[in-house]
């Protein structure tokens, strides 16, 4: 007797590819992934969501024992304090604020001004003993700060640039311009050299092949770069506290510092000078997020 085909398939039941164990064994694994990630998500915001929260906290609830987590008064008063002197006019964190704006962001223009082009340069061009050229930009990060710290400020004080917000901004590009050497050549490399190569066919110059057909293809790279170039600049204590001493010139993070010590320490003040700092870098990072994340990824996949 002939059987057709749709009765041979369907003779038997249907079996389940998937074991019922395997199955449940995956959606448990999962879970277990999940509340892992979450222990841990915790875990790391909460010092940051407790620095929030005494920030709007009055200052008998900072001080509260046991420690109020819910049902404080909020208040604006510590926000106030960090732009307002008590006694009227700026106060001296403000001007700490406004120093870490203009040092880390003219310290991060000028090597983002002298670093591209560095590295456009030793990616294109054949240099002599350049890997070990590269070697000595790269050994100049090595050291931390602190090692420097002293003969930087003696030479400082020979030349007259203790105490000034040019001494800073000329250490800080100091210290990125072989950072972003090092990073942008890398995003360089990505760029194909026949773009150029083409562009001068057409009458253009090396230079004006590079700003208007490498560069724009670079944006990317450069805003990574920029982000982590400033954060060195912004969060930078060791130079700041030792090559500043008035309030004037002074940056944020050793006028932070200052707030602690003494008979008492007002912590609520001190969480919304922190909630304050640490703001501009993360709207900065924010309003270049897409650039930066292209940049960060630029050059995993190789053509």
């Amino acid at each position: 007797m002939a059987v057709s085909v749709d009765e041979a398939v369907s003779a038997g039941p249907a079996r389940d590819r998937t074991p019922p164990a395997r199955s449940l064994g995956g959606r448990g694994h999962a879970a277990l992934e999940i509340a892992l990630l979450t222990v841990l998500a915790v875990v790391m915001l909460f010092p940051v969501l407790w620095m929030i929260e005494t920030s709007i906290k009055e200052n008998r609830d900072v001080y509260a024992v046991p420690a109020q987590f819910f049902g404080f008064t909020v208040t604006m008063d510590h926000f106030k304090d960090v732009f307002v002197a008590p006694g009227g006019g700026r106060s001296a964190l403000s001007v700490a604020f406004l120093n870490s704006v203009v040092v880390a962001g003219v310290s991060t223009v000028l090597a983002t001004v002298l670093g591209v082009p560095a590295a456009w340069a030793y990616s294109r061009f054949a240099v002599k003993a350049k890997k070990d050229q590269l070697f000595f930009i790269l050994s100049t990060r090595f050291m931390p700060p602190v090692v420097v710290v002293i003969p930087i400020f003696l030479m400082y004080r020979q030349v007259g640039l203790i105490d000034s917000k040019l001494g800073l901004i000329l250490i800080y590009t100091a210290f990125n311009v072989p950072f972003t050497i090092w990073m942008m050549k890398g995003f360089v490399d990505e760029v194909p050299a026949e773009y150029e190569d083409a562009a001068m066919l057409d009458g253009y110059t090396r230079v004006q092949a590079f700003r208007r057909f490498t560069l724009p293809l670079l944006v990317p790279g450069i805003a990574a770069t920029a982000v982590f170039a400033l954060i060195f600049s912004w969060n930078e204590f060791v130079f700041a506290i030792f090559l500043t001493s008035s309030d004037s010139v002074r940056t944020a993070p050793p006028a932070i510092a200052g707030l602690i010590g003494g008979t008492t320490t007002d912590w609520g003040l001190v969480a919304a000078a922190s909630v304050v700092f640490a703001l501009p870098v993360l709207v900065f990072a924010y309003l270049v997020r897409k650039h930066l994340v292209a940049g960060v990824t630029l050059g995993a996949v190789r053509r």
